[in-house]
């Protein structure tokens, strides 16, 4: 069953994210409730009820796993009946074109998803079962791994977006070398940190509101929700004033751009005093 959990109130947007950047800041951010809260940032519709029943789907979905289950390849195979096989998670190329395929409570409902929400699906599950398992951030493609990480020759990884298709170590390779052009290096099958995990989601999320002008809503509170993160890019502060002045709050813009030249001021000067043309440009579009 998962871990206690303090109790996520949700009665507005500052509810949502003081309880957001709390979790993250926690001793042991909570993969499930980080990736819940960022599900109710996209949609106000998604109450306390609609979270705690998105936590009790995933232990119910734990709870349909086998007994004894001990060896990487046995967790693997078994979730892969369970998840990719009987429950029919997975994803397909038009996924990537909804904003749904990036919030977690919508990709247990849909069974649909990008892979790395499908990946944290079955991380989920895998964890409240007991199994070794953790989160691999390949290069574009978001994958799971079973059993002592220090121990490569061991690890079992699996591709829950092919509906938990087992990876050999070509296959993992070929995955590389096809986002990146380069080799796998071992270091990309480290098991992924939660932060980093949530970071890439909004990552996603970001990309997907760029290619939609009309969406800059939902690309300035992943931008936000972001920048509550403990660690962060520091130029999503020159992506925030930019997405705030595409929206037509001039003022606040140019306050978030001349905020970020001073940061900029100390390592690039040229560039801060562009940064600061930028915001004396905003505010003359009051005018």
């Amino acid at each position: 069953m998962h871990d206690e959990s303090p109790d996520m109130p949700v009665d507005g947007p500052a509810d949502r994210r003081r309880q957001f950047a709390e979790e993250a800041r926690s001793e042991r951010p909570d993969l499930a409730v980080l990736c819940l809260l960022v599900g109710a940032e996209a949609d106000p519709a998604v109450d306390e009820a609609a979270l705690d029943a998105a936590q009790i789907e995933l232990d119910r979905l734990a709870g349909l796993l086998p007994f004894g289950l001990r060896s990487p390849r046995a967790w693997a195979t078994a979730l892969a009946g369970l998840l990719g096989g009987q429950c029919g998670f997975g994803g397909t190329p038009g996924d990537y074109q909804r904003l749904e395929s990036s919030l977690l409570h919508a990709v247990l409902r849909r069974r649909r998803g990008l892979p790395i929400l499908l990946s944290v699906i079955w991380i989920e599950v895998a964890r409240r079962a007991g199994a070794p398992v953790y989160g691999v951030a390949l290069p574009g493609h978001f994958v799971v791994g079973f059993g002592d990480p220090a121990a490569v020759d061991e690890q079992v990884l699996v591709d829950p977006f092919a509906g938990g298709r087992l990876l050999t170590g070509p296959d993992a390779e070929l995955l590389v070398a096809g986002a990146t052009g380069a080799p796998l290096d071992p270091s990309m099958l480290a098991p992924a940190d939660p932060l980093d995990v949530v970071l890439r989601i909004l990552n996603n999320i970001r990309a997907w509101a760029a290619a939609r002008p009309e969406r800059s809503d939902v690309g300035l509170w992943a931008v936000e929700l972001s920048l509550l993160l403990p660690s962060h890019p520091a130029r999503l502060r020159y992506e925030r004033a930019q997405l705030l002045v595409q929206r037509g709050e001039f003022l606040s813009g140019a306050a978030e751009l001349d905020a970020y030249a001073e940061v900029v001021a100390a390592v690039d000067p040229a560039a801060a005093d562009a940064i600061k043309g930028r915001a004396r440009a905003a505010r003359a579009m009051l005018n």
